[in-house]
């Protein structure tokens, strides 16, 4: 046999009679972390007064372990599964800027898998039924839902918190909205300040409007801080009836009322959220800012 084929066959029978290299599967990518909220909770709470359950989103300051003796304002929000995140993001910009002292952030929610937040904000937001619910069954029932806020809400942060009880403050949009203006006429000395961007005033065929009249005529004052805003792009009916509403308080001339409106300009119904929370916090917090700016 010549050398060459000589060599051929002894590398061919090298490559058949060794033992195959299995590759070994590679491992499984690990799943990403999710992203979490720092200094922040989440609390399912027993079932409450009206046979409702809730949850609550709780947000301390960044500073709040490390100052032991130190309280904090409380800003409540309607909505807490949508703008409870928007406003750490606010209030992170606002800290830096000495804007806004730092505060304990509180959410209201609801617990389970898939809530309809929809039916179940129009059910505890709103004063009164629609027209169509007559039995109130599926709204209506802002009342409780208050009385809610007040006895067991705000007592639980406040006792399990270091929260500052001389300035508790309100916050929602639209139906939200609506109720921090209703809570605002019912007990104005529960909470010191007011955040109310595109408030659904005309709920209830303006019934708000008879609520706020009943108030002037009982009280000569409104000691509290009041931001309300409407967004320029929002049905035009709709930014109507919050006009009306804003010409209405400024009619008052309620002497201990710190009260500031915005039109929102380019914004729709939800999109002036943003602005309307970052100034809306800059305004009521004010007093207590380290370097305010309520432009």
């Amino acid at each position: 046999m010549r050398p060459m084929r000589a060599a051929r066959s002894f590398l061919l029978a090298l490559v058949v009679t060794a033992p195959a290299r299995v590759a070994a599967d590679p491992a499984p990518p690990a799943a990403p972390p999710q992203h979490v909220l720092a200094n922040s909770e989440v609390r399912v709470l027993p079932k409450s007064s009206n046979g409702r359950t809730y949850q609550l989103y709780v947000l301390l300051p960044p500073s709040y372990a490390k100052q032991p003796g130190r309280r904090y304002p409380v800003i409540y929000t309607c909505d807490g599964y949508w703008d409870f995140t928007l406003f750490n993001n606010i209030l992170g910009g606002l800290n830096y800027d000495k804007d806004a002292p730092e505060v304990i952030l509180v959410g209201f929610g609801y617990p389970g898998a898939d809530p309809d937040f929809g039916a179940l904000r129009a059910y505890d937001y709103t004063p009164v039924p629609e027209a169509h619910d007559s039995k109130a069954k599926g709204t209506g029932h802002a009342a409780e839902f208050l009385r809610v806020v007040e006895s067991e809400f705000i007592p639980l942060i406040e006792r399990e918190y270091r929260a500052d009880p001389k300035f508790r403050v309100l916050a929602g949009s639209s139906l939200g909205g609506l109720f921090t203006l209703y809570a605002m006429l019912e007990r104005p000395g529960l909470f010191q300040g007011y955040m109310a961007p595109s408030p659904a005033v005309e709920w209830g065929n303006g019934w708000l409007f008879e609520r706020e009249a009943a108030f002037a005529a009982a009280h000569k004052d409104l000691p509290v801080r009041l931001f309300m805003s409407g967004a320029g792009e929002e049905s035009p009916s709709f930014l109507a009836q919050v006009r009306r509403f804003d010409e209405r308080l400024q009619s008052r001339h309620y002497p201990g009322l710190h009260y500031k409106w915005r039109l929102v300009e380019g914004e729709r119904h939800s999109g002036t959220k943003p602005e309307s929370y970052n100034r809306a916090v800059r305004f009521v917090f004010a007093p207590l800012a380290p370097s305010p700016n309520d432009k």
